[in-house]
This record gives C-alpha cells, sequence and structure tokens, in this order.
C-alpha cells in the first residue's frame, strides 16, 4: 500500500522564494555553462556529480527507509558514468545501468518506474556529453537556451497568470499561462539562432518541441514525487529543491533530442 500523501499546497501567485530561486538558479547557469563551454573533464565530472546526486536522490525517494543504499546507488551512477566517459568504449555503455540493478536488487516502491528513471537520468547525463563533444559549444547552448528559457518564462507566466491547470492530477502548480508561455520562449531562442545565421530555419519549430518534450520530463519527476509523497526531491539547492527538480526538463529535452537522432539529423548549429 502506498504511504499517505502529504496535501499539495495549491498553486499561488506568491514570489517569496524568487530571490532564492534567481541566487542558485544564476550560480547554477554559470557553474554549468562553464563545464560546457570547457568541456572535457571539467563537463565529465559535472555530468557525473549530477548523475550521482539525481540518482542518489531516486533511491531516497523510492526507499526512505534505506539511505545508505541510496549513498551506494549515488557513488555507483557517478563512478560508472566517469569511467565510461574515461574510457571511450561503446561496450562500456552497460555500465551505465548499473545504478539500475542497484535499485532493482531489493524491493522498493514503484520498482519499476524507479529503475526506468535511473536508466533515463544516466542515458541523459551521458548524452549531452557526447552532444558537445559531437556537436559543438554553439548547438550545446541552443539546447541549455532552449531549456533555461522554457523553464524561465513558464515559471513567471505561471506565476502573473495563473488559470487553468496543465495537469493537475500529478503536476497542480504547472498551468497552460505557464506551458504555453515555456513554448513562447523556446521559440525566441530558435528564431534568435536562425537570424544570426546559426542555424537553419527549421529550428524554430525544433525549439518548442523540445521544450514540450523538457515540460514532460518535469511531470514525470512531479508524478514520482507526488508516488513518493514528497514535495521535493531533496533541499540540496535552495529555492529549486534537489537536483532532480533542476535537472528534469533538461533530462527530458536531452532524452527526445536522443531518440530524434535515431531517424532524423539533429540540425547543424554554428557550423
Amino acid at each position: 500500500m502506498s504511504p499517505e500523501r502529504p496535501p499539495v499546497a495549491p498553486a499561488g501567485r506568491s514570489w517569496d522564494d524568487l530571490s532564492r530561486r534567481l541566487l542558485s538558479g544564476a550560480v547554477l547557469t554559470v557553474v554549468g555553462l562553464a563545464a560546457l563551454m570547457a568541456g572535457g573533464v571539467w563537463l565529465d565530472a559535472l555530468a557525473s556529480a549530477v548523475a550521482g546526486l539525481m540518482i542518489w536522490e531516486l533511491a531516497r525517494m523510492t526507499a526512505p527507509s534505506r539511505p545508505g543504499e541510496a549513498v551506494v546507488a549515488g557513488l555507483a551512477a557517478a563512478s560508472s558514468l566517469a569511467g565510461v566517459l574515461y574510457v571511450h568504449n561503446p561496450f562500456a555503455l552497460v555500465y551505465l545501468f548499473v545504478p539500475v540493478v542497484i535499485l532493482l536488487v531489493r524491493p522498493r516502491r514503484d520498482w519499476l518506474l524507479a529503475a526506468l528513471a535511473a536508466a533515463a537520468i544516466m542515458l541523459a547525463c551521458y548524452a549531452i556529453v557526447a552532444f558537445r563533444g559531437g556537436l559543438g559549444r554553439a548547438w550545446i547552448l541552443w539546447l541549455v537556451a532552449v531549456v533555461v528559457a522554457s523553464d524561465t518564462l513558464g515559471y513567471f507566466g505561471g506565476k502573473a497568470f495563473g488559470g487553468a491547470k496543465f495537469w493537475p492530477a500529478i503536476s497542480p502548480r504547472k498551468t497552460w499561462a505557464g506551458t504555453v508561455a515555456g513554448w513562447v520562449g523556446a521559440v525566441a531562442v530558435g528564431a534568435a539562432f536562425w537570424l544570426a545565421g546559426l542555424a537553419p530555419a527549421w529550428i524554430i519549430l525544433l525549439s518548442p518541441v523540445a521544450a514540450f518534450a523538457g515540460q514532460m520530463g518535469d511531470i514525470a519527476e512531479s508524478w514520482l514525487k507526488r508516488r513518493a509523497g514528497v514535495k521535493d526531491s531533496s533541499d540540496l539547492i535552495p529555492g529549486h529543491g534537489g537536483v532532480m527538480d533542476r535537472f528534469d526538463a533538461l533530462t527530458g529535452t536531452v532524452l527526445f533530442l536522443l531518440a530524434w537522432n535515431v531517424p532524423f539529423d539533429l540540425p547543424q548549429i554554428g557550423a
């Protein structure tokens, strides 16, 4: 039987958390962009750390009575991804799923969802490093800009206009106003890259679709949290909650683009 879920506060228009959210968001943006621009060992280290923290949070949410196991899973995720990135061998990719195996060894709440989420996290953290190495800085800048613009305009649009909820059963604070505002922000990013001569015109259409995938990543994490009866994945990031809360949209967008790259070519940006 699932644990009783605490009541979720209704979506309001309070701006009380804005200063903390902006400050921590600025720090994360600076650190993330610095690693993305530098690439190499710096990006490998950041991706490995993010993967480890996200798996730790996931393991805590789905088996809260076993905190030690969550630490083991997080360390395994970070070390597995670091090892795969270091050896740079396609046969080593199987080690990305070591955390998935750890989460499946003992019973836990929503074990299948936990395993799928762990696989998604590991693939996304690996893919963003691969995208940076294969497609370059400008491409990664577009990806991050789409996610940040969608998240930022979605936050302010939802706060300012409120209105009908997008999916109240899963994410009671997400509104249609915020969702559409996020799409508008993504379109603006795509248009800016096209007008600057850095990308083909069809990136204007791809950008909001990529943003929508990120919003679905946010929804998926909200679903996991509601099933676990928690508000945030952790309290590591002031104003944002946990690492999963901050990188859920990026995870969704990266996985979408990874899937897009199978039948279609990704846009060439800045080349």
